[in-house]
This record gives C-alpha cells, structure tokens and sequence, in this order.
C-alpha cells in the first residue's frame, strides 16, 4: 500500500469512526486539523506521514466523550495503524502525539517531543481559535447544556488537569481558562502568525458579548 492509500484509508476509517460525533469535535474538525497540519509541515523540516496519520487519529476517541477515560483514543489508533502493518518505530511516534497533543488545562508538562508533535498541536489549537474556535466552544457547551455566562462565576487559571476536564463553568469562562491561552502556546513560527489575528478576533468577540450583554446599544 502506497502512502496515498493508506491516508484514505485512515480518512475513510475515522470518518466512519466519528460519524456520530459532537460537532466540535467530528469528522470536519479532523479535517481542519489535518488541512493546518500539511499547511504547517509544508515550511518544516518533517515527517510528513506521522503528521498525516496523527493529525487524522488524534481525536479518535476524545476522553471526555469517554468518561475522561485517555487511553481509549490511542488503543483505537494502535489497532487501526497495527492492521496496516505499519512499523512499530512509527506507531509509537504516532500514539506519543495522541497522548500528547491536548490542552488538559495547560498545566501539565509534555512527556515528549518532536517537531511532528509541535506542528499538530499547532495545528489542533489554531481549531479553538477565531470563529471556529468560538463556534466549537458554545457548540460544546450547548452540548453539555451549561449557561453561556454568569457574571458571578470568575474563571479559574490555576485549575488542576482534573479540576480543568470536570469543570462545569460557563461557556464565555472557557475562553480565558484555554482559547485566549494558546496564542502564547504556539510552537512554530506559521502557526504563531496565524494565531495573532485569530486571538484578537476572540477579544473583539468578547468585547461585543459584554456590551450587548449589558444592554449597551
């Protein structure tokens, strides 16, 4: 199988996969992330393959879809990368982004790297930044029925990576606990550049949610 099959396979098997999925993390969100990851790869010095592969397995099985349950995702993408014989060398490269290419609060230190890892989180954080990233966030929190704001209720920077995946906050609180977080997160020089102009677009974005909120015209 050539390296063209085996990313439409992939393709074809998480689409199949995540068919059912919540919208902010479904089949298109792969997408995105898989369309920002080639993107940034294009100007790095890569693997571009581990990329592909990791960027459309990386949210096979989000754990908080699976009572927070982490290992779920990269057993589904061992099975799948082990029934295409790939090489063990590449698999584990590829789980070891899976494990760790998610916020989990941004208070939990990496236990790997690799230029590969650097530009799929990269690309994953860009997905929950600008207007994606504010529609995926009301779309989840509408998903988990919580209210949109609540003046009362400060957001928490210093919440533990268990305190951060059973928060029950307010939507508009998530922007400050992660989205307007990872402008400063960026590992690559493209994504960096991109993020600059997706993060005030978020601050614009909040500014006219407080307004209207407080009944200015």
């Amino acid at each position: 199988m050539d390296n063209s099959d085996l990313v439409n396979k992939t393709i074809l098997f998480v689409k199949e996969t995540l068919e059912n999925a919540e919208g902010g993390h479904d089949w298109f969100h792969i997408e995105r992330v898989y369309k920002n990851a080639v993107s940034i790869a294009d100007g790095e010095v890569c693997d571009m393959m581990v990329i592909k592969l990791a960027s459309l397995l990386h949210d096979i099985a989000d754990s908080k879809f699976h009572d927070g349950d982490e290992t779920i995702g990269p057993k589904i993408a061992r099975d799948f990368l082990e029934s295409e014989n790939i090489d063990e060398a590449t698999i584990q490269h590829i789980i070891n982004i899976i494990e760790n290419s998610s916020f989990k609060g941004g208070n939990t230190e990496c236990q790997f790297s690799s230029i590969e890892l650097d530009i799929v989180q990269d690309a994953d954080r860009l997905d929950a930044m600008g207007a994606i990233g504010i529609a995926r966030t009301f779309n989840y929190g509408g998903f988990k029925n919580r209210p949109l704001y609540n003046p009362n209720c400060t957001p928490n920077l210093h919440m533990s990576k268990e305190e951060y995946k059973n928060s029950k906050a307010p939507t508009i609180n998530h922007f400050y606990e992660k989205l307007l977080l990872l402008k400063d997160k960026m590992n690559t020089e493209t994504a960096k550049k991109i993020a600059q102009e997706r993060h005030q677009f978020m601050v614009t974005f909040l500014s006219r949610f407080y307004a209207e909120w407080d009944g200015e015209k």
